[in-house]
């Protein structure tokens, strides 16, 4: 499958998104997790149901807002479930702008295949909690094991290059205080944790998809 079919979602302009950054936010279907408290549903599982972008379209939208822009995010759903994700990013990267990544962090060899590639900037991976609640937070779609076994290969990533990584937790109900502690404890070295509010789930709205 052609991999800008997955591009089913188009943010103009963002001041949120990318901290320290505008950006402009292109969103990719799938997920290979089900968080119960995912917030973009349909493009997480029911991507099929939102209409695709033209690629060109909007390759050229993004050309003729360059000056407004510092960069580009890439987002989901889950990037690294997009076969062909490096042929998205190099078309993105000739435009010029900066890249930022999100993940969550599960499929880390995807991510260092990305970062062999050297087209994006920042790789944002988002860490669900500690590692015993993952099964809970990802709607049993990994162990405890193996969520921490990657999360482990993308500290090594991180620590290797670290100025490319910075690493996210969402405050979502499930989650105490002391839970986001434990987080902060996994980090590598020199690496601090940007802690996010939750936003409810959105089951009947989803991302804007024409621009």
């Amino acid at each position: 499958m052609e991999p800008w079919k997955f591009v089913r979602g188009f943010e103009r302009f963002s001041l949120c998104d990318w901290p320290g950054n505008t950006c402009c936010v292109i969103f990719l279907g799938g997920c290979n997790l089900h968080c119960p408290t995912c917030h973009n549903a349909e493009m997480a599982w029911h991507y099929e149901s939102l209409p695709a972008l033209k690629k060109d379209a909007l390759l050229d939208f993004i050309r003729q807002r360059k000056k407004w822009l510092d960069g580009v995010t890439v987002t989901g759903g889950e990037p690294t479930t997009v076969p062909g994700l490096n042929v998205i990013l190099s078309d993105l990267a000739e435009i010029g702008l900066k890249i930022k990544l999100d993940s969550n962090g599960m499929r880390p060899e995807v991510l260092e295949q990305i970062l062999d590639l050297n087209v994006v900037t920042t790789f944002a991976v988002d860490i669900k909690g500690p590692y015993e609640k993952f099964p809970q937070l990802t709607g049993n779609a990994v162990t405890a094991e193996e969520a921490q076994a990657n999360i482990e290969k993308i500290f090594a990533l991180a620590s290797a290059q670290p100025d490319k990584f910075y690493f996210r937790t969402t405050k979502v109900p499930l989650l105490t205080d002391d839970d986001i502690e434990t987080v902060r404890t996994y980090l590598p070295h020199g690496f601090s944790l940007t802690e996010q509010k939750f936003v409810e789930p959105r089951r009947t709205s989803h991302a804007e998809a024409n621009s």
